[in-house]
């Protein structure tokens, strides 16, 4: 078992939870209010609330839930995404129980878009043969989502939210069972949680690439400890590439996102010729799977030369586009791009993992008392591609699934397990350049480990990210910086070698040599 920490680290302090929840995005908070009020649970933040993968969901949640649906055609649609890769006890469970969860924050109140006769309003998505997508402000739906449970999880007496918390390493007894884990709060001191039960839910590992709609925060922190604590990791190669992220002339920390949605409402991809090269590519054209868009686009952009590609939704009125897309239109027009006359310029950007910390249909990982929900679980309900807004879905019924599993098992004792930090080395202090070494670690990715993929790319690739890694791992320091800077380099090093050790190409995963 390795850590993050060194035997320099002095703790401040020690507190106790019943069960810790590490991320404050849809996973953490809608497992948080699943959990029984008679255990305490803590909420972990890296940073605030607004700075999450989910509050910037835009496209929605997929259910069956309209009355020419139904969850074995969800069900159909999502293997045929996963490339044969799913797990298909996973999705049957995700497909079945997903409707009641869409009801459940209905009555939680989420401010679902309704349509005229004030049911819920219903679209479709890339992959989906049915529209099977609710959504809530247009084109807002993690934030409206987000908003509404976190004001319900700010009145649960049994929860305590701690932002700006940095989450280092878990902590596991003799027996191999969780006991606690080491934050480091915004004053810049230690503190020890003494645990039975911890949910990762962290999300994705978009920053160890250039172009990602992740945002800043999202540098693999979770898989990262988990892999140091000897959890299985699986399928931490298939990685989506969203194929319309907002072109742009400057690079930016998070890509904003052109949904998949405007495709759904008759979006159409166009060369700057005008021609629609998705046409005869596949039988649903721009609406096909997100990996046979994103290579497409590759494939057109090698062909003329060009670093973007468009999205054409000028079929559509300005109103219509107002109220369908209002962040999307807002966003467009500040950057003078008004959607009602002019194509928007795309390009693939890192969106989405598919792989993650392998857990069971109740998110429990293979090591006793830890949980994984979320982006950055592997439940093995998107196989080697999710199908659109499924990944939201994931959050919540797995989410609840794991409180379900944490209120069955949690064992209530006057006298809990003490967490203890083992005896751990020195490590050297070095003063490295962190910004040249994440700007390293991002541009192998984006340049080996990206749409497109080769063995003889991935294994340079490898190579030089392990270097990183090894000089990471034999020094130290406590700043938030550094531990960044660790995790992406774990986490890229582990998509690098499963991508390199998986020689066909399937999915999103695809190798240019086979």
């Amino acid at each position: 078992m390795q850590f993050a920490i060194d035997g320099t680290t002095k703790i401040d302090k020690a507190l106790r939870y019943d069960a810790v929840i590490i991320g404050a995005g849809l996973a953490g908070l809608y497992t948080a209010l699943n959990i029984d009020e008679r255990y305490s649970c803590l909420i972990l933040a890296k940073e605030k609330i607004e700075i999450s993968n989910s509050w910037f969901a835009q496209g929605g949640i997929a259910a069956a839930i309209s009355q020419d649906d139904a969850p074995i055609f969800h069900l159909e649609d999502t293997l045929i995404a996963g490339a044969g890769l799913c797990d298909k006890d996973a999705v049957g469970i995700l497909v079945d129980e997903g409707p009641h969860d869409i009801n459940r924050l209905f009555s939680l109140r989420v401010p679902f878009d309704l349509n005229e006769f004030g049911g819920l309003q219903i679209t479709r998505e890339g992959g989906h043969r049915k529209n099977r997508i609710v959504h809530a402000g247009g084109d807002a739906t993690g934030r409206e989502t987000v908003k509404a449970l976190a004001h319900i999880v700010a009145q649960r007496r049994n929860i305590t939210f701690s932002e700006n918390t940095c989450f280092y390493d878990i902590l596991k007894d003799d027996s191999g069972s969780v006991s606690g884990l080491i934050v480091r709060k915004d004053d810049n001191k230690f503190c020890l949680i003494e645990t039975q039960k911890v949910v990762i839910a962290t999300g994705g590992i978009g920053q160890v690439y250039k172009s990602t709609t992740n945002p800043s925060v999202a540098t693999g922190d979770g898989i990262a400890a988990a892999m140091r604590a000897g959890a299985v990791i699986k399928n931490i190669e298939f990685i989506q590439f969203h194929p319309t992220g907002l072109w742009s002339p400057i690079p930016e920390d998070r890509e904003f996102l052109i949904s998949e949605a405007v495709r759904g409402e008759g979006g159409l991809l166009k060369n700057k010729d005008g021609v629609r090269f998705m046409e005869g590519t596949h039988e649903l054209n721009e609406l096909a799977p997100r990996d046979i868009v994103a290579r497409a686009v590759i494939k057109e952009l090698q062909r003329t030369g060009d670093d973007h590609v468009f999205v054409d939704i000028t079929s559509k009125s300005e109103e219509f586009l107002k109220n369908r897309f209002p962040t999307i239109y807002e966003e467009c027009l500040r950057r003078g791009i008004n959607i009602a006359r002019d194509w928007i310029p795309v390009c693939p950007v890192q969106h989405y993992l598919m792989g993650g910390i392998e857990t069971d249909i109740d998110a429990r990982t293979n090591i006793d008392g830890l949980y994984a929900a979320g982006e950055a679980a592997y439940t093995g309900v998107h196989g080697a591609n999710r199908l659109a807004s499924n990944s939201m879905l994931e959050c919540l019924v797995f989410g609840r699934r794991a409180a379900e599993d944490i209120n069955r098992t949690l064992v209530e004792t006057k006298t809990p397990v003490k967490a203890t930090i083992p005896q751990l080395p020195e490590r050297l202090r070095m003063d490295f350049d962190y910004k040249a070494l994440r700007c390293r670690i991002k541009d192998l990715m984006s340049d080996y480990g990206y749409v497109t993929r080769t063995g003889k790319g991935l294994s340079y690739a490898l190579g030089q990210v392990d270097d990183i890694l090894k000089q990471l791992m034999s020094t130290y320091d406590d700043s938030t910086v550094y531990l960044e800077t660790l995790n992406m380099a774990t986490v890229a090093s582990a998509i690098l070698k499963a991508a390199l050790d998986r020689t066909k190409s399937i999915g999103s995963h695809y190798r240019e040599d086979c």
